[in-house]
């Protein structure tokens, strides 16, 4: 590896994330969502009949549903245009499904995961790595010991192939439906790439399983899909890192996320997005939890656009419990939009919710959230803490709770806070030696240690450096 590559990842996360490659593709579809544009994805990835079926189906849904303009203070989506946009782009790699050798890739798309650190986190402290650049993966690799035990990662296209039974029972069946958005409908009909991630059960894998996804191309939309079934008695913590360059043009992801947590279970999903400032981030995302399971989401969300992002749990079986905690930043142009809604279905169920939101230059950030407590789910409790921090007046942050409670015999509790970085505290920190950047940063830095204390090092350190660029100005 070349000491400018090593200098690029130790010292310049700006422009780990900024540089971008000359477009190179084996299949590209055209611009626009057809009925024959999804045929022509399926049969390129020469998929079963099955899920050529389901794609359609969804691109009925897609086209009957209207887009969502009604919601008070929603992002505005009226660039989102999908006539616009190349849905599917194949890379340039000779070996259909990704290699297992990090060395058999072409050296361009090589040279973009060394940037941004993919092979030295493989190494330190991971069990498994998947690398998405544009529509499909082009690198998959899980150590030896995993597989041994029956643990499967692998990505997406591959697993309908190998392990067609458990795709076709919960691949946008259960959790995620086409039918439970406009977007979430796309991404059913034009889904590509994304994680398989089967765990059997009693199995603890110790070590995070990685996947990436890179957008390079100017004018594209990335939908890849990550499907994570944990067996009853397992645990498995699943990292997602997300990255484009800034173009002209407006980029979309909509990706989506199944989890299913089976009993006493534990599952942690964990992803950092720093998407360019001219991308939509629009995914849907959604875990059923049996009895005594376990989930746990962690979000940092950066740089793109707009986000309208709303991690779900559905706590299915007596017991359950989740956790979210999500950090948003918004700066000047950019409307990020997240929270998080859990579903207690189920006695004895618990669910916290803390959020994290920071503005700057008239950036906008906004929680919005669900609990719903259905009837009969006794002695069930819920928290849920809203904090944003603002560094001007023309920043705005808001927050929009909504809770059904259908039980009375439950604990419930809600708190926001929502304040500017004080005089008084930069003055302190300057009186200890800092200058007012360093100072803002410091007390931004604390503000969201409830995330970066739930990371792995690597990660906490990554996000830390992002926000410090974000405050900048320099991302995007």
């Amino acid at each position: 590896m070349s000491s400018d590559q090593d200098h690029l990842k130790e010292t310049d996360t700006e422009a780990r994330f900024e540089f971008k490659k000359e477009q190179k593709s084996s299949f590209q579809a055209d611009k626009g969502l057809t009925e024959e544009t999804i045929r022509v994805i399926s049969e390129d990835k020469d998929e079963p009949e099955w899920m050529l079926q389901r794609r359609l189906r969804a691109l009925k849904q897609f086209q009957e549903m209207p887009m969502p303009t009604d919601w008070p203070g929603q992002p505005d989506l009226s660039e989102v245009d999908v006539n616009e946009i190349v849905p599917y782009i194949r890379p340039d790699v000779e070996t259909r499904g990704g290699v297992d050798d990090w060395t058999d890739l072409p050296d361009d798309i090589k040279d973009t995961f060394d940037k941004l650190g993919i092979p030295e986190a493989e190494k330190n402290a991971l069990s498994g790595v998947g690398a998405q650049y544009e529509s499909e993966v082009v690198y998959q690799n899980m150590q030896e010991r995993w597989e041994e035990k029956g643990v499967v990662f692998m990505n997406m296209d591959q697993a309908v192939q190998e392990h067609e039974d458990i795709v076709k029972e919960y691949f946008m069946t259960k959790c995620v439906p086409p039918s439970d958005n406009k977007f979430a409908a796309l991404h059913g009909a034009i889904w590509s790439g994304g994680s398989f991630v089967y765990v059997p059960e009693d199995t603890t894998v110790d070590m995070p399983v990685q996947a990436y996804f890179r957008m390079n191309s100017e004018g594209m939309g990335q939908f890849e899909h990550t499907l994570i079934v944990a067996e009853e008695g397992s645990e498995v913590h699943y990292i997602e890192g997300c990255s484009a360059p800034k173009y002209s043009a407006f980029n979309l992801h909509s990706g989506g996320v199944e989890v299913f947590v089976g009993e006493d279970a534990h599952v942690q999903y964990s992803t950092v997005q720093n998407w360019s400032k001219n991308t939509y981030n629009l995914n849907t995302k959604r875990a059923i939890v049996e009895k005594g399971g376990r989930m746990e989401w962690i979000s940092g969300s950066m740089g793109s656009k707009a986000t309208m992002l709303y991690p779900a749990s559905i706590l299915k079986g007596r017991g359950a419990s989740d956790n979210h905690i999500t950090i948003a930043f918004a700066g000047e142009g950019q409307n990020i939009d997240t929270g998080a809604k859990v579903y207690h279905n189920a006695p004895n169920t618990k669910s916290t919710i803390e959020s994290k939101s920071i503005s700057k230059d008239g950036g906008r950030t906004n929680y919005r959230g669900l609990v719903h407590i259905s009837e009969g789910a006794t002695n069930s409790s819920t928290a849920v803490e809203c904090d944003a921090l603002m560094f001007d007046n023309e920043s705005t942050s808001d927050t929009m709770p909504y809770m059904e409670i259908n039980e009375s015999k439950v604990d419930v509790a809600h708190e926001a806070t929502v304040g500017k970085i004080g005089d008084e505290d930069i003055f302190y920190l300057q009186s200890r030696g800092l200058d007012d950047d360093d100072a803002k940063q410091m007390i931004v830095s604390g503000f969201i240690e409830p995330i970066t204390e739930e990371l792995p090092i690597e990660y906490a350190v990554e996000l830390n450096r992002l926000v410090e660029l974000e405050m900048e100005g320099s991302l995007g």
